[in-house]
């Protein structure tokens, strides 16, 4: 019998459920030249543990299998099937979001995976992620340097501004979500996560501790989630802000391939140290955008715009921005992700500054571009989380050159698996 023959027979048997004669042609038969039909003997396999409930062997090789050929829909979908077995709901929905996206794929199937969908928007109860990494940073404090002077009747008087600073931070932060079931279609979500950046420059020590909670509703192709939400954050160990608002959040599939979101938010602010300038209302909004190319390559879109009302005019801005990004599945399991992402600050008001040798007023307008690119590989697995790498690299153009800077970070950090 040929190795063609093999594979077919050992396929006709898992069918059939005949599970020992299958296993045992499979286990026999050599490793293969032939890539494609190697990969079929391995998926077989993992087919046969689906069927012995045996997810955790079937997850190992459907990961094997696209480690060398991430574009493969069926073997996502299969994956995706697994991890909603095992009741890991965010990584069945990312694999089945991108199996979607396969050409190759019979209608039957497709109509599977939208209930697939549905099933996991219903059954996304809780969550747990967790991040520690290490981000060194050329210009922690934002700091353009060199010399300002102002002409006087004694002669210009100058001083030097804050060179940039360099830093090391550590970053860590903890969160998660949990939705109480009240039907079918109505949950109570709430949230919470803490995130602090630790510098070896104490002064730079940054951390920020947000709480949410409110009702979700879920119907076929979509969600809304509207929340109470409350924020407090310490800068350099010293009490800096706090807030309170509300926020909604909506998500909608518009095909297999296409998903949107929108988030609205509002927010009272109270600074501790800066009330008389700082404190007053932020409201912002927020377009996201998802479109899978195919079983490999996705891209994202943000679009948003955000309104700070401060007590001082001088520090009331509005800030829209966008960015678009290109994210893809690599053979040996990596993951590669880039965004550029601008935006634009214009401020209500204007503010005194040093011009041309001489005090100004000036209403400042900025323009922020930051470019970054992370690196990831789902083989170097530490407890469900694997090493990532991000490279960013900011600049700001302003029409008040003491607020222009550059800078650039390299972020090592522990992400989720997915």
């Amino acid at each position: 019998m040929s190795t063609l023959d093999a594979i077919k027979l050992a396929g006709d048997l898992v069918e059939r459920d005949d599970i020992d004669n299958a296993e045992q042609i499979l286990t026999k038969m050599p490793k293969m030249n032939n890539a494609a039909l190697e990969i079929e003997r391995w998926f077989l396999l993992a087919q046969i543990a689906q069927k012995q409930d045996d997810y955790d062997s079937a997850i190992k090789i459907y990961r094997k299998i696209l480690d060398d050929q991430p574009d493969l829909a069926r073997i996502r979908f299969e994956l995706a099937t697994c991890y909603m077995h095992t009741k890991q709901w965010y990584r069945a929905d990312y694999h089945l979001r991108l199996a979607m996206a396969g050409r190759d794929l019979p209608d039957n199937v497709r109509k599977v995976m939208n209930y697939y969908r549905w099933v996991i928007r219903q059954n996304k109860n809780w969550n747990i992620w967790f991040n520690f990494g290490a981000a060194p940073d050329n210009n922690i404090n934002n700091a353009i340097g060199g010399t300002e002077c102002v002409n006087t009747i004694l002669g210009p008087m100058c001083r030097d501004l804050s060179d940039p600073e360099s830093a090391i931070g550590y970053n860590f932060s903890l969160g998660g979500n949990y939705e109480f079931k009240l039907s079918d279609h109505w949950r109570w979500k709430s949230d919470a996560f803490i995130y602090s950046n630790l510098y070896d420059i104490s002064d730079y020590d940054d951390l920020y501790l947000s709480v949410g909670t409110g009702p979700r509703y879920i119907w076929d192709n979509g969600d809304a989630w509207l929340a109470a939400v409350w924020n407090r954050r310490w800068y350099g160990w010293e009490r800096y802000n706090w807030s309170v608002g509300a926020k909604l959040d909506l998500n909608y599939d518009f095909t297999r391939r296409f998903s949107g979101g929108l988030q609205l938010q509002y927010l009272n602010n109270s600074y501790d140290l800066y009330d008389d300038f700082l404190s007053g209302d932020t409201y912002s909004s927020q377009l996201r955008f998802s479109y899978s190319f195919n079983a490999r390559l996705y891209a994202l879109a943000r679009i948003g715009i955000s309104r700070e009302v401060a007590n001082a005019p001088e520090y009331s801005y509005w800030q829209p921005g966008f960015g678009v990004g290109l994210g893809t599945e690599l053979p040996w399991g990596f993951h590669i992700y880039g965004e550029p992402y601008f935006y634009w600050t214009a401020y209500d008001d204007d503010k005194w500054v040093v011009h041309n040798d001489n005090f100004s007023q000036i209403t400042e307008r900025d323009f922020t571009q930051r470019y970054s690119v992370s690196v990831s590989n789902n083989n170097f697995d530490i407890w469900g989380f694997v090493p990532m790498v991000v490279f960013s690299y900011t600049h700001r153009d302003s029409n008040i050159w003491q607020r222009e800077f550059d800078k650039f970070t390299a972020e090592f950090t522990l992400r989720q698996k997915f």
